[in-house]
């Protein structure tokens, strides 16, 4: 019967031509644990027929010819990289929890309830969760104690706002006037009947014709 891999969806493949490394991650935090590098003495060897066959040719060539085979079985599956990876799975193991909860594989100093025996996503910390819901009351009645107080005294509503001076082009702080040119920022109305501008806030008729506005 086939045995059981564990870290199948959560580990990344680091190993290179010189030999087999692997990198292990936390599937609630994220932090990655690398196993140690293992050098791979098979491929040193034929590094070294390949040295001696760019000097003599013939067979030792030949034989490092082997190579490109080995490259490919690196990137895909081989006995060597199989063997490699269940020791730095033995390695790592220590480091990792797999919750019965979720089915993840947890870090366990950071993730792990050691009290309950889940990870910390499906048996939180009483006292993170304690914390956790303190500080969202904490917010809600923050923003309901500031939709309560009124925030509009002193402001003119009566007036519409202008975000942009219509005389030097800068942005608006808000007021009257232009705190940079003076310029007035009370929107202009023209009138429909004589065609004059006024800009006196809330005004109804035309002080020039009568003309509703």
């Amino acid at each position: 019967m086939a045995d059981s891999v564990p870290f199948t969806d959560n580990f990344s493949d680091l190993s290179n031509t010189q030999g087999y490394q692997f990198e292990f991650r936390c599937e609630r935090c994220g932090n990655g644990f690398r196993s140690a590098f293992q050098r791979d003495n098979v491929e040193t060897g034929r590094s070294v027929l390949r040295a001696v066959g760019s000097f003599f040719g013939g067979t030792l060539r030949d034989l490092s010819n082997s190579a490109d085979q080995w490259r490919y079985d690196r990137a895909t599956n081989s006995p060597a990289k199989d063997k490699a990876l269940a020791e730095a799975v033995k390695e790592i193991t220590p480091s990792f929890r797999q919750c019965r909860g979720c089915g993840d594989w947890m870090c366990h100093d950071q993730c792990w309830n050691e009290e309950i025996g889940q990870c910390l996503r499906c048996s939180p910390s009483v006292a993170e969760e304690i914390s956790r819901a303190q500080a969202s009351a904490q917010r809600d009645q923050i923003w309901d104690k500031a939709r309560e107080k009124d925030w509009t005294s002193g402001l003119d509503l009566d007036t519409r706002a202008k975000v942009t001076c219509p005389g030097c082009g800068l942005k608006a702080e808000g007021g009257k006037f232009c705190s940079s040119c003076g310029t007035s920022l009370a929107l202009k109305v023209r009138c429909g009947g004589c065609g004059s501008e006024s800009n006196k806030p809330g005004a109804l008729f035309c002080s020039d014709c009568g003309t509703k506005l």
